[in-house]
C-alpha cells in the first residue's frame, strides 16, 4: 500500500503516525516510515540529541517548557523559535526569527497561545546556505541519494528573514511562496558526500524506511548543521522530494515507482521471518 497520508489522519499533522499504526494492526504492508520512527522524529529535541551523539553538527539550542518564562534565555541573536514537537512548519513563521530578548518573549507567548501546553526550542538561527538530502532505499538493500537541493533566497526581499516557514508552504500570496526558488547545489563534492553520509547514518538510527529527507544549513562560519529529519516527506508535485527526483531525470511517476520497488523489496525480506514467527506461535499454543 502506498501511504500518501503525510499530513496525518483527517489532515491533522499530529496524527501522522496513527495511519501506519492502524495499517500495522491490520497487518497491511505499506510504504514509508513506521509509527515509532514518526513519533521519534516528531520530537525535534530528541532528533537533535541523537544527531549530536553521532557527531553530526547541530545548532545551539535551548529547551523551554510550556509556559516557562523563567528559562535562561540565549545570549546569541538572531535566534529561531519553534515548537519542540510538530510538523509542517506549524508555529514557524517569519516572526519566529527574533533579534532581541523582547521579541523572543513575545513569540514564546504567541507559541503558547496557538500551541498550549507544548514546549518550545530556541535555536541559533543559521544564516548560510540551506540544503536538502533525499534518500531512497533501505539499509539492508542499499540507499541512493538524489541530487542535493539548495534553497535559493536571492529573489526574496532582503528585509525578510531567510527561512522556509509556514508561509512558504501554506500562503500562496506570500513572498515566501513566490520568491523562493530551488536548484541543484553546486557545493563541492566532499561536503556533499559528508551530508549524504550523515543522512544515511540518521536514516538507519531513526528507523526510517524507503525514503526520507534531511535538511541542513550552514552557519555564518560555513559549518553545515542538521536542521530537520523528515521521514515520509511531503508528496506535493512541487515539493522538494520531487524536485530532487527531477534533478536526477526522474518523473513524478518514476519516483513513486522507485519507492514502491524498494518498499516491496523490504517487505519481501522480512516476510519469511514473520511467517516463521507465526508458525512458531501457533505451535507453542498447540
Amino acid at each position: 500500500m502506498l501511504n500518501l497520508c503525510d499530513e496525518g489522519f483527517g489532515n491533522d499533522a499530529f496524527k501522522e503516525l496513527h495511519v501506519p499504526a492502524f495499517l500495522e494492526m491490520l497487518d497491511l504492508p505499506y510504504t514509508g516510515a513506521g509509527p515509532a520512527c514518526l513519533g521519534i522524529c516528531y520530537d525535534k529535541a530528541l532528533v537533535r540529541a541523537m544527531a549530536q551523539a553521532l557527531d553530526i553538527p547541530v545548532p545551539l539550542e535551548t529547551y523551554v517548557r510550556a509556559g516557562d518564562r523563567l528559562a535562561t534565555l540565549p545570549s546569541v541573536f538572531p535566534a529561531l523559535l519553534k515548537p519542540a514537537h510538530g510538523d509542517s512548519s506549524i508555529g514557524i513563521t517569519q516572526d519566529a526569527v527574533v533579534r532581541d530578548p523582547e521579541a523572543l518573549l513575545a513569540y514564546l507567548g504567541h507559541l503558547n497561545e496557538i500551541l498550549p501546553g507544548r514546549p518550545a526550542l530556541i535555536q541559533e538561527f543559521l544564516t548560510g546556505a540551506e540544503y536538502s538530502i533525499a534518500l531512497v532505499g533501505n539499509p539492508a538493500t542499499g540507499l541512493d541519494a538524489l541530487p542535493i537541493l539548495e534553497v535559493d533566497y536571492s529573489a526574496l526581499d532582503p528585509g525578510l528573514p531567510r527561512i522556509l516557514g509556514y508561509e512558504s508552504k501554506w500562503h500562496p500570496d506570500s513572498p515566501y511562496w513566490t520568491d523562493i526558488n530551488y536548484l541543484e547545489t553546486g557545493l563541492d563534492a566532499e561536503r556533499q558526500r559528508e551530508m549524504v553520509v550523515q543522512s544515511i547514518r540518521l536514516f538507519e538510527v531513526l528507523g526510517c524506511r524507503d525514503y526520507a529527507r534531511f535538511d541542513f544549513r550552514s552557519d555564518a562560519n560555513g559549518v553545515i548543521k542538521l536542521l530537520e529529519a523528515n521521514p515520509n516527506p511531503g508528496w506535493c508535485w512541487d515539493g522538494k522530494l520531487n524536485l530532487m527526483a527531477g534533478f536526477a531525470g526522474l518523473s513524478y511517476s518514476d519516483l513513486l515507482e522507485r519507492i514502491l520497488d524498494v518498499a516491496f523489496n523490504r517487505i519481501e525480506l522480512v516476510r519469511p521471518a514473520r511467517s516463521h514467527q507465526r508458525k512458531s506461535a501457533v505451535a507453542a499454543k498447540a
